[in-house]
């Protein structure tokens, strides 16, 4: 049996480091930056720039803050809001709607209205106005390039989620049906028949998944999102719907556990020990494994030994700064398995923030 011997406060000591390490990154050099198809420089590290990156740290912060109710957090969680509310109108695509997931919490926690336009006209432009593949679904639009007929794996966190959250916010029937029908389109076009996993994108204009690669972080978005998912619709038991879902998510699930190292991590190519191990996705699959654990969505202790280990191995991976190790930055699209496995790794603010989720999750046991 695993055991965790963590305490409360330890728990509690290490995540606000976290968050602090979060808050304060900035990437000065322009090392992590990527330049988009468009010519653009997009700051892919820096806490304080409108981009899925620090998207992930504002939602891992606010579950902190919904468990622990720690004004501080929250108050930052507003200032990152009104800074970037008096800069220039941000693009919207699929990764930059992410924000709109913690700005529904956050109206909701606060009831300050100045939030609901934005909340409005995003969702309007996400259900109305983004470019869907062949066959509906949502196409992987992001700065700087369309990624025509494209569906990526990222997009259940970043844009299904959230239309999800936004129709159940704003009483939009359609949004929630909008989400379950993306939910059902990628699993049908990402998920691998034969061993569960997922794979990072499939392309219509080439009928295949590129590389074929079973990418860590791109799985890991799945193993958090299903839980979230259906922790939102709250479907009753018998639900065709959610039992599709609880199925999918036990499959991915049952995949992780051959491959899960004795360090607790996992590799960024999942199904290939060659590949370093890497500490988001590790992150991502402890919160999802022990989330649908304390949602009685899968039962046994083998999960819930999973998920421990998971813990155990994040937590011998943050430092003395709250820096969570063996994060990969930004991923595109890889052609083959070999391009994931010289990603560059650094302190990144999903990699903070998925960390946050995890012992977030482990920690509404101590409540």
């Amino acid at each position: 049996m695993i055991e965790t011997k963590v305490s409360k406060s330890e728990l509690t000591d290490t995540i606000d480091l976290l968050i602090h390490n979060l808050t304060h990154l900035s990437d000065p050099t322009g090392e992590f930056s990527i330049k988009v198809g468009d010519g653009s420089i997009i700051d892919n590290k820096s806490f304080d720039y409108w981009e899925w990156t620090s998207g992930i740290g504002l939602y891992g912060m606010m579950k902190y803050y919904q468990l622990t109710r720690n004004q501080t957090v929250l108050d930052r969680i507003i200032k990152w809001y009104d800074d970037r509310f008096q800069e220039k109108p941000v693009e919207k695509n699929i990764n930059t709607m992410v924000q709109m997931l913690t700005l529904a919490y956050l109206y909701e926690e606060t009831g300050n209205k100045k939030y609901l336009p934005y909340l409005r006209s995003w969702g309007d432009w996400l259900y109305h106005d983004l470019p869907r593949t062949e066959r509906g679904g949502f196409q992987h639009v992001t700065f700087g390039d369309l990624h025509p007929n494209q569906m990526w794996a990222d997009t259940l966190m970043m844009s299904v989620l959230t239309i999800l959250k936004l129709g159940k916010l704003l009483h939009k029937d359609e949004y929630v049906e909008e989400a379950k029908k993306q939910v059902l389109l990628h699993t049908e076009f990402l998920q691998d028949r034969s061993t569960g996993l997922w794979y990072h994108g499939w392309t219509f204009e080439k009928r295949n998944n590129f590389a074929g690669a079973f990418w860590g972080r791109g799985n890991s978005w799945i193993s958090i999102a299903f839980p979230e998912i259906l922790t939102l619709l709250d479907l009753p038991k018998d639900d065709a719907f959610r039992k599709f879902m609880i199925m999918n998510l036990q499959y991915q699930f049952d995949a992780l556990e051959k491959y899960q190292a004795d360090s607790g991590l996992w590799h960024t190519l999942v199904d290939d020990p060659s590949s370093y191990v890497e500490g988001s996705a590790t992150a991502g699959f402890t919160y999802g494994i022990l989330k649908a654990g304390h949602e009685h969505y899968i039962e046994g202790t083998n999960y819930r030994q999973m998920g421990l280990k998971g813990l155990r191995g994040l937590l011998d991976n943050i430092d003395d700064e709250g820096a969570l190790a063996h994060v990969s930055a930004g991923t595109p699209m890889g052609e083959t398995k070999d391009f994931y496995k010289h990603i560059k790794i650094s302190v990144m603010p999903y990699g903070q923030s998925m960390a946050i989720l995890a012992l977030t999750e482990y920690l509404k046991e101590f409540y």
